[in-house]
């Protein structure tokens, strides 16, 4: 005998699946966002400042 399946949850199911997928693709194209690009930039630019600092002459 078959396993009754509750339609309207099905369908909710494969939009959620469908909608992660499109999240995972633009995640792979998009990459980072800018926040997390400008904070990596500003600590690597930090940390050269600070590696300079203690440069003796």
């Amino acid at each position: 005998m078959s396993k009754v399946v509750n339609l309207r949850q099905a369908r909710k199911q494969r939009a959620r699946a469908e909608k992660a997928a499109q999240a995972d693709a633009n995640a792979a194209r998009h990459g980072r966002s800018k926040a997390a690009r400008e904070l990596e930039k500003t600590t690597a630019e930090k940390a050269r400042r600070d590696l300079d600092g203690h440069r003796l002459e």
